[in-house]
Order: C-alpha cells, then sequence, then structure tokens
C-alpha cells in the first residue's frame, strides 16, 4: 500500500470564466467543488499513472464533510479525523481567454493537542501496514508540526520508504529524522531554512549534507529552472521542459507522483528523474491539477537534460531495489 499524509487539505471551489473582469461584478461561471492539498494531488496523480493509493487527512465541519464527497466522488481512497475547526477552503479564479489563475485561501485550522495525538496515534499502524509513505505539504498548526518528524521515524523503524515533501518551521526537525528521499523547491527550502541557496556551490553542499543525514534522493527543484537532485552522493542538474506556463498548481506534486512512478516500477534515477521533469512540466501548461497522462510523460521525458556534476556515475542499475 501506498500512504499518503495530508495535513492541510483544502476545498477548492474553482470558477471558470472566459475572461475575467477585474473590480466588476463577474457572473454566470462554470464552477467545480474539488478536493486540494499537495498530497491529495499526489494521489489523483497516481491514479492518472495506474497506481492506487490510500489518503489519510484531518477533516473538519461542513468544509470537511464536502471535501469527503469530493474524495469520493473521485474514487481516491481515505481515512480522515476529524476535527473541530473547519477545513481550509479557497477560491480559485480562472479566465481561460487570458490564461491567468488566481486563488484566494482562507486561515489554516487549529489542530487540537489531542487530534494531534489521535493522527500519530493511527499513523503507527498504517505505516506498518504500508509499503511506501509520503508526508506532503504544510502544517496546518504548531501542535501538528510534530506529525511528519514523527511519522518518518516510524518508517525508519519499521523499514518502510518515505518521501518528504513538506515545508515550515517543522522542516529542519522532518530533514533531522532522515527521509529516504526528500522534495523541495528552493523558494521553500530558502525560506523555511533560513538559507540563501543560490549558486550551484551552496546547492551542491546542502544536497552532500542531505546525504550525511541518510537521505538517499533529494530533488531540489525550481520550476521552469534548471534544478538539482541528487541520488546518494551522485548529484545532478537538470534542464527541465521548455514550456508556456499557465498554472504551476501542483507540478511539484505530479514531479513526486513521477518519482513514486519510478520506485514501484524499479526504473532507473536518471531515467524516473527525466519523467518525473516531464509530468511536472505538463502539468504547469494546464489550468487543471495533476491529471497529466502516463503516455504524454513518456515521450517528453527524453526531452529533459541531465547532466552529472562533480563525480561521474557508473552505469549501473541504481533502481529502488538496488537501495
Amino acid at each position: 500500500m501506498i500512504l499518503i499524509i495530508t495535513l492541510n487539505p483544502i476545498l477548492e471551489h474553482r470558477f471558470y470564466y472566459e475572461r475575467v473582469q477585474c473590480g466588476s461584478v463577474n457572473r454566470n461561471a462554470l464552477t467545480k467543488i474539488s478536493a486540494g492539498g499537495k498530497g491529495i494531488n499526489v494521489s489523483r496523480q497516481l491514479k492518472k499513472f495506474g497506481i492506487k493509493s490510500y489518503n489519510y487527512i484531518f477533516s473538519g465541519g461542513n468544509n470537511g464533510r464536502i471535501y469527503r464527497d469530493a474524495l469520493k466522488l473521485e474514487s481516491l481512497d481515505f481515512s480522515f479525523v476529524s476535527t473541530k475547526s473547519e477545513t481550509r477552503h479557497a477560491a480559485i479564479i480562472i479566465s481561460e481567454k487570458e490564461k491567468k489563475v488566481s486563488s484566494y485561501f482562507s486561515g489554516d485550522p487549529k489542530i487540537l493537542q489531542t487530534e494531534a495525538e489521535e493522527f500519530k496515534s493511527k499513523l503507527d499502524k498504517m505505516i506498518q501496514n504500508c509499503e511506501l509513505v509520503i508526508f506532503s505539504g504544510s502544517s496546518p498548526s504548531i501542535e501538528a508540526d510534530s506529525i511528519i518528524p514523527y511519522g518518518i521515524e516510524l518508517a525508519n523503524k519499521y523499514d518502510k520508504v518515505s518521501i518528504c515533501d513538506t515545508y515550515g518551521k517543522h522542516l529542519h526537525n522532518c530533514i533531522d529524522a532522515s527521509p529516504t528521499i526528500l522534495h523541495n523547491n528552493m523558494l521553500e527550502i530558502n525560506n523555511s531554512l533560513g538559507l540563501r541557496l543560490n549558486d550551484e556551490k551552496s546547492i551542491t553542499e546542502f544536497l552532500v549534507n542531505l546525504y550525511h543525514k541518510n537521505i538517499k534522493r533529494a530533488f531540489l527543484t525550481n520550476g521552469s529552472n534548471n534544478f538539482y537532485a541528487s541520488n546518494f552522493d551522485y548529484i545532478f542538474k537538470i534542464k527541465p521542459l521548455q514550456i508556456n506556463e499557465i498554472d504551476s498548481t501542483g507540478s511539484g506534486d505530479c514531479f513526486v507522483a513521477g518519482i513514486i512512478n519510478g520506485w514501484i516500477n524499479s526504473d532507473l534515477f536518471e531515467e524516473s528523474l527525466k519523467f518525473s521533469t516531464a509530468a511536472a512540466g505538463l502539468n504547469a501548461e494546464s489550468f487543471e491539477v495533476a491529471i497529466i497522462n502516463l503516455e504524454d510523460a513518456k515521450k517528453l521525458k527524453d526531452s529533459v537534460e541531465v547532466t552529472p556534476v562533480g563525480k561521474k556515475t557508473k552505469t549501473i542499475d541504481d533502481s529502488p531495489r538496488e537501495i
């Protein structure tokens, strides 16, 4: 089982207009309610790749009820811990002619300490019964900040593969817990850890430091710009697809889904990296989030350039079974 943890899901009200007039009343939109949040995006994209996953979330209030109904409509399996606070929500305004997206988010819910402890208690058993666990998205409040580091430690205890894709004040503790795989974008790393990774030297030194913390693979994406990744202590520079970006929301989640796809299929590291990068680029060309077709990403993956940095790699089978 692939287990995906989303601590801060978001109920999206999506409004599609042909054109939006700012400062005016805009009527007759095509509307859709959608379950959002980074982990849910990963789960949705995995489903498009033909891979089943199971979601574990916080859910509260009327927003939480509607959110769970949206998950059921997509046939995304889940369980939840109920919260007194409402699940957060957002209005997503899409202007199709202008190819513009504006997002308006509510505040994060307040997680009670008892709710966080209940979440952690159930998480222990879930991780024992999974093959791979993904911790994705932000922590909604300080009471929930300990959940991801705790979950990573459980994964290590039970010899499970863990992927960490979070940000915020708790990221330092998440890294110290030593997930198997780490993904962040550069802005998240710099803001969360107070770093200035702005050149190849500082980035590669950071990746080497992650390896010394027993993180096997790390990916530091950077939007449509070149980015860096590591496989053990081998480092790579990646030139992504040249795209016509419409909305990058969920592109990092498609990247993570691609990494999982590669892991499940025992793909070589560089092949998995190319595929994941292609999926992320394709997502940014669409208003929709995390619905990239497997074959489309496969067709474009060889347009992604991957170059070793520093010591050269040997041509070996570095598929997940070798890790």
